[in-house]
């Protein structure tokens, strides 16, 4: 599902999460805690599951890891349907507007819940608010596109949605809503959603069975070395890209008990209870910075 390949971390500063909206109205933003803990909630989560998907297993099912999500080159993605709604030429990439047209066939036709588990990349309660308008979505996306080396846009005069590379390489492009006017990037949503697809494959339990490191990179790369969250000035690698097990053996955790913080700048701590074997259940503190792809991990701490 939604897709894409990491970019340098230099161009984090285009996206300061002081900067970003996830919804088209600031009523939308007010949804996101839960009214009896205060505890950020991203997506309809079932009380008794670890992994915060719209159809999630429970804690007892384990999803076993599949193949690498499919592209036109691979016979299992599904044709595109003939009456897939236009999509505005992209300069230079034909299957930029294939892969959008995918995701804007289902977008007219697809329930939330639907598109939030085709959309696994972008927290549910995002998917909800972002595609609240399919109309206004499907009529920025008829015009002509522009496109960077990080993303490609449609825009209107009230609308931009944004494409990542990565989910355009996977064949099947979600994208993110924006107002007019605001920045396209990522917040605190993304940074908690980044951890909890982390610890969901931890636990053998991904979101998809696409979600895995190789094809959608969740930790730091360790070069160039960039990694500073206490602005030292003297950044070093990224500490998780060189030691993958500080997270120890997650046999679980509760989805529902992420929250987060700004540190500084653009890193963020995520805490969330995880239980470990052996070790028992201890909280985790999770430091993620902002990419032009999406959060980061680059270490984690008890």
């Amino acid at each position: 599902m939604e897709r894409a390949k990491p970019t340098p971390i230099a161009a984090t500063r285009r996206y300061r999460t002081t900067a970003l909206v996830i919804g088209l109205t600031a009523a939308a933003l007010i949804t996101g805690c839960d009214s009896v803990s205060g505890i950020p909630v991203d997506g309809p989560v079932p009380a008794d599951t670890t992994t915060p998907t719209t159809a999630a297993p429970t804690a007892t099912e384990a999803i076993a890891p599949g193949e690498p999500a499919p592209t036109d080159a691979n016979p299992t993605m599904e044709p595109l349907p003939a009456d897939a709604p236009e999509v505005g030429a992209v300069p230079g990439d034909t299957d930029a507007v294939t892969a959008v047209r995918r995701w804007a066939a289902d977008l007219r036709t697809d329930s939330i819940a639907e598109l939030q588990d085709k959309c696994w990349t972008i927290p549910p309660r995002t998917i909800a608010d972002m595609y609240a308008d399919p109309e206004s979505i499907l009529t920025a996306l008829s015009l002509p596109a522009t496109a960077t080396a990080d993303t490609v846009s449609w825009r209107t005069r009230t609308t931009t949605v944004t494409v990542d590379r990565e989910s355009i390489a996977s064949g099947y492009a979600c994208g993110r809503v924006f107002a007019a006017g605001v920045e396209p990037g990522y917040d605190d949503a993304d940074a908690r959603h980044a951890v909890r697809r982390y610890l969901a494959r931890a636990t053998g339990k991904p979101l998809d069975a696409a979600d895995t490191e190789p094809d959608h990179p969740l930790t730091c790369k360790a070069s160039p070395a960039t990694w500073d969250p206490e602005g030292t000035g003297n950044p070093t690698a990224a500490p998780l890209a060189s030691d993958s097990g500080k997270v120890g053996n997650v046999t679980s955790f509760t989805a529902e008990e992420l929250r987060s913080e700004q540190i500084r700048g653009d890193y963020l701590a995520v805490h969330v209870p995880v239980t470990t074997s052996p070790g028992g259940t201890r909280n985790r503190t999770f430091t993620v910075v902002a990419t032009a792809d999406g959060y980061c991990i680059g270490d984690v701490t008890i």
